[in-house]
């Protein structure tokens, strides 16, 4: 998609569509909330103002009408949209607004679209987050589909045109970065596990760190076993595809004294193992390297931002199968850290990549570490598919994370990691368990993170709730949301904590 910022007057603006957002009218006002609203009425004679007055359109969040053929304007239609209330309007908001206009074009074979922004708005940031959604929402799930006609409908230009002073472009350019690394990300998690293997997995990353100008590594099984990665190792051994562990770096010009170790869970299948899946809904399990390829993204992105930290991604891609060769319930795997875990339930794997991963991030020189997995059904228990899980060891960490989350609309919810649930993990034959039992399943699997992490400052996500979309949403195509993929990148951009 064509990325623009336009400086004519809205009259001039040419293009299959253009875009203007009103806003809801607060109790007793008659007049239009929105000055592009306010524009477009007047061009129109008053179509707008019909709209509210006849009660067919309110400004309620994404509500939409479409004129054809305005009169006194050139382009092809006009479309106001619902921007809700404007004293909770967001970038958040316009992020929505943006991919429900393109998603609502698309079928229309609209193939230009500009939104126009309100002198009232910060532009740097508003222009970030529309380019954001309007490239979020022009995905699609369909790159399999053989049908030729599925590109006639593809917005092929997203231009802002109205407040565009004052760090739209930058903004626009920054926005093009974020939805297209995110994009990358929902790519990867989409492919299915047949075409995105352990080692494809591994080769996808090679590709994007060499156009990206990054340095990556992908460490084999011969070198896991090597380093003592009995844990990862364990995982992988009742697949037929090899493992691998990929490493990604970034490091900015000047040294600052911190490096941030970003992981993700990278399970390209997940059958379960020996302690397998029930079978329905278990074709969705390609999308258990959701983590890893959140974190993939993100180098991506930071690639082409360049923030002031050092970043290093670590990717654990396993297969977990129950083959032949596969662990068993009760078997015991002595991690690269050195400590043992007796595997209570193979279906428990990412947590088991993951603690080897954790170590070796740390052996790299991190300093602080964020990791990213679809890890328990428990956290979809808790926080339903709204909230991401965010557990920690550090509360400053913590708090400058959620901050960074905060900005990028991302929401996400602290959860406990008290003492007390480290009983749970108890093992008479190891040094823990790989569960914890039935109860605070998500708050156990951090639990036995937290073992491998401190003391380092360390931050653990459970994405399992928010990874994947189950329903098409006015913004959103069903399938994988890329979910964190901005946070790692707005907490490297905006770093505060010493190292």
């Amino acid at each position: 998609m064509e990325i623009q910022v336009l400086k004519q007057p809205f009259g001039d603006l040419e293009a299959g569509a253009v875009a203007v957002i009103a806003f809801e009218r607060g109790a007793g006002e008659t007049a239009l909330e929105g000055e592009s609203a306010v524009s477009a009425d007047k061009a129109t004679g008053g179509w707008i103002a019909d709209l509210f007055e006849s009660g067919e359109l309110s400004g309620k969040l994404l509500e939409s009408a479409i004129l054809a053929r305005p009169a006194g304007m050139k382009a092809k239609r006009l479309v106001v949209i619902g921007g809700g209330k404007r004293e909770q309007f967001t970038a958040s908001t316009l992020r929505k607004i943006a991919g429900a206009l393109v998603r609502l074009l698309k079928p229309k074979k609209c193939r230009g679209l500009i939104l126009m922004l309100d002198p009232a708005m910060d532009a740097e940031a508003m222009a970030s987050a529309a380019v954001e959604g309007a490239l979020l929402g022009h995905w699609e799930p369909d790159q399999h589909k053989t049908d030729p006609k599925k590109n006639e409908s593809n917005v092929e230009r997203f231009a802002l045109a109205g407040a565009v002073a004052g760090g739209a472009a930058s903004g626009a350019e920054r926005g093009r970065i974020l939805g297209e690394s995110q994009n990358f990300a929902r790519d990867l998690i989409s492919e299915p596990a047949n075409l995105l293997p352990p080692g494809a997995l591994a080769q996808r990353a090679l590709a994007m760190a060499g156009e990206m100008g990054l340095d990556c590594e992908v460490l084999g099984p011969e070198r896991m076993k090597q380093l003592g990665m009995g844990a990862m190792l364990g995982v992988a051994q009742g697949s037929a595809e090899p493992p691998a562990l990929i490493v990604v770096r970034y490091r900015p010009q000047a040294e600052s004294g911190v490096h941030l170790g970003l992981l993700g869970k990278g399970v390209t299948f997940d059958t379960g193992g020996i302690s397998i899946k029930p079978a329905d809904g278990m074709e969705k399990m390609k999308y258990d390297m959701a983590g890893g390829a959140a974190v993939l993204g993100a180098m991506r992105a930071l690639a082409l931002l360049k923030p002031p930290v050092t970043v290093t991604a670590l990717v654990p891609a396993v297969e977990n199968m129950p083959g032949s060769k596969a662990q068993r319930p009760g078997d015991i795997v002595k991690t690269l850290s050195g400590k043992t875990v007796e595997v209570l339930n193979t279906d428990a794997e990412g947590r088991l990549i993951l603690c080897d991963a954790i170590e070796y991030a740390k052996r790299l020189g991190c300093t602080h570490l964020v990791d990213a997995a679809t890890l328990t059904g428990a956290i979809v228990i808790a926080l339903g598919f709204v909230n991401v899980g965010v557990f920690s060891n550090d509360d400053a960490f913590r708090a400058q994370f959620l901050e960074a989350a905060g900005r990028e609309g991302e929401k996400m919810w602290p959860m406990p990691l008290d003492d007390e649930y480290k009983e749970l993990l108890k093992s008479p034959f190891a040094d823990m368990g790989n569960i914890g039992g039935r109860w605070g399943g998500a708050v156990t699997a951090a639990m036995f993170l937290k073992e491998f992490a401190d003391p380092q400052p360390w931050i653990h996500l459970d994405i399992a709730g928010t990874a994947w979309i189950e329903e098409t949403k006015p913004f959103l195509a069903k399938g994988p949301s890329g979910i964190a993929m901005r946070t790692f990148v707005n907490l490297a951009m905006n770093w505060k904590l010493p190292g």
